[in-house]
């Protein structure tokens, strides 16, 4: 049989003709493959940065290509990797964004990231904090369900995987997951007629977590698995946390007597980070990345990303790479550098290859003169987004996607605005695009 480290390096060629040059530059070349066990294939990263990025934005397509190669169906997942053995994941276990996974293979306690000690607790997140919490400690809380929402970035899977290794510790039966992995599952139990064994799987557990509740909107045969799964669990007394990006009233398409089931408990909600918050998280990163920010460069960072955790911690990681490869000291000059290439230029930029990965097509095809029906309506969602979140003019975004006159652009526009209206998936595709761009205007 042909080792992880081959299987791998085949995949990264085919990945090579597939994705633009700088993500595969940035995001797979010093990636390896670990071990490939039971139809998992394990990808060790330099960094949780990288871990997560991956598994967030290229799950779908490593895991078509890999599996291509390996020429049978196969999980992948990402963890981070000193080149000779497994350290810590991104994440502790379970499905994000893309549908991945993040290893929960040898964590490393003592720097491992999505714990209660270093969670920035502050008065935007305190309820939440402190439900999490007690959910942690007391198999006797009267928390149950207990429901977190609030916007992409926050910290709702950070205090989710936070319960599960402080009830690990404990001993008590933990399973997380999210509602993406929960329906492929379903669905395969379906097609091979195994969904009591489907069900099995949760009859002995203690407590059950469920992370991006949002996704089943609309899935109706998926959200009766998951409430037969809920309400068995909750009459045994399991205790049950979930997270969504919105309060259950306000998720569409989602079954009345699930929000209900949802509301019968506690529901905290995780605001924005305000300023003191930020600068704390700032301070507590920038720590746990041995580099020295300056109280004004981080004031300055704090005043000027808005959006979220998750983009703090990319600045901080920005800003320390800076920092090694020039060997420069970190400074507010350093930062204005990087809010000049977070600008609107460089939020279209992203929008651009956030497109090109959501769509598996090259972003060389979405700014060439292709014209297949595929690329056409990557190229569509693109000038709909850049228009939306940069509100840059027509004439601008076609200049960024090939040199495309004014009226190409608003045709483009105009046909993805109507599309929405239409198709709830593409509505939930974009709003996730757009839960993870820097902060930029929203027309």
């Amino acid at each position: 049989m042909e080792s992880a480290h081959d299987i791998w390096q085949k995949t990264l060629g085919e990945l090579q003709t597939q994705v633009s040059r700088a993500n595969f530059n940035t995001w797979l070349r010093n990636s390896q493959g670990i071990s490939f066990d039971d139809g998992v294939f394990v990808v060790g990263t330099p960094s949780a940065f990288v871990a997560e990025w991956l598994t967030r934005r290229l799950h779908s397509l490593t895991r078509k290509t890999l599996s291509h190669v390996t020429g049978t169906d196969t999980q992948i997942e990402f963890c981070v990797s000193d080149g000779s053995h497994l350290r810590q994941p991104t994440l502790s276990s379970g499905a994000v964004a893309d549908g991945g996974v993040v290893s929960p293979a040898s964590i490393d306690h003592n720097h491992s990231r999505c714990t209660f000690d270093n969670f920035i607790v502050g008065s935007c997140n305190r309820l939440a904090y402190a439900t999490a919490l007690e959910i942690a400690e007391n198999p006797l809380s009267t928390f149950n369900p207990l429901y977190i929402y609030g916007g992409t970035g926050q910290g709702k899977t950070h205090l989710l995987q936070a319960i599960a290794r402080s009830a690990e510790r404990s001993g008590r039966g933990v399973r997380y997951t999210t509602a993406e992995r929960f329906t492929d599952e379903f669905v395969m139990a379906v097609k091979q007629k195994r969904v009591e064994e489907f069900h099995a799987r949760f009859k002995a557990l203690s407590l059950f977590l469920f992370d991006d509740l949002q996704f089943l909107a609309g899935k109706r045969q998926t959200q009766h698995c998951f409430y037969h799964v809920f309400d068995e669990l909750h009459q045994r007394n399991c205790l049950i946390a979930v997270a969504g990006d919105h309060h259950p009233r306000d998720i569409q398409f989602l079954s009345e007597k699930l929000r209900s089931r949802l509301e019968s408990g506690m529901v905290a909600c995780i605001q924005p980070p305000d300023l003191d918050s930020r600068i704390s998280f700032l301070r507590a990163r920038a720590a746990d990345s041995d580099i020295e920010v300056p109280a004004d460069a981080v004031r300055l960072l704090a005043e000027e990303v808005r959006g979220n955790m998750r983009q703090l911690e990319g600045a901080i990681v920005y800003l320390s790479a800076q920092a090694r490869i020039s060997g420069d000291p970190i400074t507010a000059q350093s930062v204005h550098r990087l809010l000049t290439s977070i600008s609107t230029s460089g939020a279209g930029k992203a929008i651009i290859h956030a497109v090109a990965d959501l769509f598996d097509a090259p972003v060389d095809n979405l700014i060439s003169k292709k014209r297949d029906k595929r690329t056409a309506f990557a190229r569509h969602v693109a000038m709909y987004l850049m228009r939306k979140h940069t509100g840059s003019s027509f004439s601008e975004i076609g200049r960024e996607l090939g040199n495309r006159n004014h009226a190409t652009v608003l045709h483009g526009y105009n046909r993805i605005a109507l599309e929405l209206t239409r198709n709830p998936k593409l509505a939930r595709q974009l709003s996730r695009i757009s839960s993870q761009l820097p902060d930029s205007q929203d027309m």
